[in-house]
């Protein structure tokens, strides 16, 4: 069975067979939180928009988007994306300092997804983010709409992995691909009791 919601699985404390995360792990959360943070706050101020505009726009609480922007608030995947398409900017644009390399890239979860940026491809017509992916079963993650021609593109590894619009999700177990318009609510999940690993490729058209 798949519940929706918040997932309690922690991927630090699975490595370490504990619940809670160690203190560096807790420091490391502390540092990215704090870097998205400024990232946030500057880009909605080159955008000049206040907390309350971007609030409404991103579809989250003016207290969550002041939290984010002070570090005192985890960021996920979830929130991130809705913020990004509220600013019009890709997801690493959050996560990513301009001109840094993507090893740099802070990590970002939600409720399934675990992220980690490989690359951020440039060309004039659109941003390509490349991301390893672990979806984590028994939960299910919907993602808010991107930007107006974002598509996702996934290759699965190990796994089964459910994803798509919410409303025609599509399956890929390993060494199968899909994409999807990404500009409408989407869905990630792993079926069955083991972990999807898929690399996820999001295209962002530009201008």
């Amino acid at each position: 069975m798949i519940a929706r919601g918040t997932s309690k699985y922690d991927p630090a404390g699975a490595a370490s067979g504990r619940s809670e995360a160690k203190p560096a792990v807790k420091q490391a959360r502390l540092a990215t939180g704090i870097a998205i943070g400024r990232r946030l706050r500057d880009l909605r101020a080159a955008r000049g928009l206040s907390l309350s505009a971007l609030a409404r726009a991103a579809g989250v609480g003016k207290a969550t988007l002041s939290g984010l922007e002070n570090g005192t608030r985890n960021p996920t995947i979830e929130t991130l994306y809705a913020i990004a398409a509220a600013l019009g900017v890709p997801m690493s644009a959050l996560t990513l300092d301009p001109g840094a390399p993507a090893s740099t890239a802070s990590a970002v979860r939600g409720a399934a997804v675990v992220s980690t940026l490989l690359e951020v491809f440039t060309e004039p017509a659109a941003t390509y983010e490349l991301f390893r992916i672990r979806v984590v079963p028994g939960v299910e993650q919907t993602s808010p709409a991107h930007l107006p021609g974002v598509t996702e593109h996934l290759t699965v590894y190990r796994g089964l992995l459910r994803t798509g619009p919410v409303d025609a999700p599509l399956t890929a177990g390993a060494g199968q691909h899909v994409s999807f318009a990404a500009d409408s609510p989407h869905t990630y999940a792993a079926l069955g009791a083991e972990e999807a690993l898929a690399s996820l490729l999001i295209r962002t058209p530009r201008g």
